[in-house]
């Protein structure tokens, strides 16, 4: 007969083993769902709106928090990113749009500081000046700093998700901006081609009035992803695809306290420029 000693050693080695199997069921599940709402709801990346959150990326799937929270929420792999610098995320927001004083006939360079290294992207201003606008207005503002990218989805569609100081994908800069460029020409097939950078937006795939719900959060492709044209592709990443696939790398999990799948890796704007090109 088994001493109360050995009992218990068998009874604590069940118990991890059903964590264990409850972690890998709740991962893969959630792997599987964001599949289906790639190809089914065309993964409306939703600038953070819960009204949208079964059919978006930034507001996050909520079904299933339960099994979420059994997830174990920690990394699985070593996170390959530096300490974020010090200082605390933007609380600002403004009730309009900026005003207009980019150079329409110019294109502009982005510089992203994170903690996983540095990534650059050139923007047009011709064919995306609002979008342009704002994003060298909010870098101005100091609004991306200190702010983490919250998701990270490497399923179906694969992308890096950043822009919110919130770091929950319900953040907005408090003003919304006019779809722009949907008919880009390197948009083929609904593909959008791994190096695009591209808003997120409301816009739930049926009502117009969703349209032009654009805000701070933009993702970042680094393989190519099939998605509808509904988001501004407005920049073209000139370097730091190795940061990204690095993070991708890591991996992502379930983040139960937003819905969203967050990267592994500690990814966090420490600074964000923007100059002329």
């Amino acid at each position: 007969m088994a001493s109360k000693d050995q009992r218990r050693r068998q009874l604590a080695r069940q118990k991890y083993e059903r964590q264990q199997q409850r972690r890998t069921d709740s991962t893969r599940r959630t792997k599987r769902r964001n599949v289906v709402i790639a190809g089914v709801v065309a993964v409306v990346l939703a600038a953070g709106a819960t009204a949208y959150a079964s059919a978006s990326l930034i507001g996050g799937d909520r079904a299933d928090t339960s099994d979420q929270a059994a997830a174990s929420p920690s990394p699985t792999a070593a996170d390959p990113c530096a300490r974020p610098a010090k200082g605390s995320p933007s609380t600002k927001t403004w009730s309009k749009e900026p005003a207009m004083t980019v150079d329409a006939s110019a294109s502009y360079t982005a510089e992203l500081a994170t903690t996983c290294g540095r990534i650059t992207f050139t923007m047009d201003a011709g064919k995306t000046p609002h979008t342009v606008n704002s994003f060298a207005f909010l870098a101005g503002q100091g609004y991306f700093d200190h702010s983490r990218c919250h998701r990270l989805v490497d399923a179906g569609i694969y992308v890096l998700q950043c822009g919110d100081p919130k770091g929950t994908g319900q953040g907005t800069p408090g003003y919304t901006l006019p779809d722009e460029n949907l008919k880009d020409p390197r948009i083929k097939g609904n593909v959008y081609p791994a190096g695009t950078v591209a808003m997120a937006n409301r816009y739930d795939g049926q009502d117009p009035k969703t349209r032009n719900s654009g805000g701070s959060q933009f993702f970042l492709v680094y393989k190519d992803s099939q998605l509808p044209p509904n988001y501004t592709p407005f920049g073209r990443i000139t370097g730091g695809m190795d940061v990204l696939k690095k993070i991708a790398a890591a991996g992502s999990h379930p983040d139960p306290a937003t819905g969203n799948t967050a990267p592994n890796a500690t990814v966090v704007i420490n600074g964000a420029s923007v100059r002329k090109s």
